[in-house]
């Protein structure tokens, strides 16, 4: 519930349809949850509005961008304060390589995605930006073979 308001069924078929679809018009959309254009449409400002639909996004096919190598890097920190977490936090967002970065709980700190065009790119953002973040003090590389599931897909 956002701003006090709960959402129903109608607003819950909504998302699943535009998480499938975010290319779908909203008279598809409304026949597709059973309700008329202007309803879906108020009920759709409301979800973005109320923060349950945060945006919408393109789905790009990275192997013809020359990016389909994947490293997953856990990160461990020499300092895991808050000042410390933060300024992690901040630069690793600035890393255009880090598709997705995790903070864990466990052995290490954070799991990030690297995405890159091969291996020797991988190992050069490695070295010269992931080891160079604020407070690293070691990582560790799993590369992946083959994405089974990704993007929600």
């Amino acid at each position: 519930m956002a701003n006090g308001r709960e959402i129903d069924q109608f607003d819950y078929r909504i998302i699943e349809a535009l998480v499938a679809d975010g290319r779908m018009s909203i008279t598809d959309l409304a026949k597709k949850v059973g309700l008329s254009n202007t309803p879906c449409q108020v009920r759709l400002k409301r979800l973005v509005e109320d923060g349950y639909i945060l945006g919408f996004r393109a789905i790009v096919d990275v192997k013809k961008l020359g990016r389909n190598h994947v490293a997953f890097t856990e990160v461990k920190l020499s300092d895991t304060r808050e000042h410390a977490l933060k300024a992690f936090n901040i630069a690793a967002r600035k890393l255009q390589e880090v598709e997705e970065c995790h903070m864990i709980a466990g052995a290490f700190d954070y799991l990030l995605k690297i995405r890159t065009s091969d291996i020797a790119n991988y190992r050069l953002v490695l070295g010269e930006k992931i080891s160079t973040l604020p407070f690293v003090a070691s990582t560790s590389t799993f590369v992946a073979m083959e994405a089974v599931k990704e993007n929600g897909a």
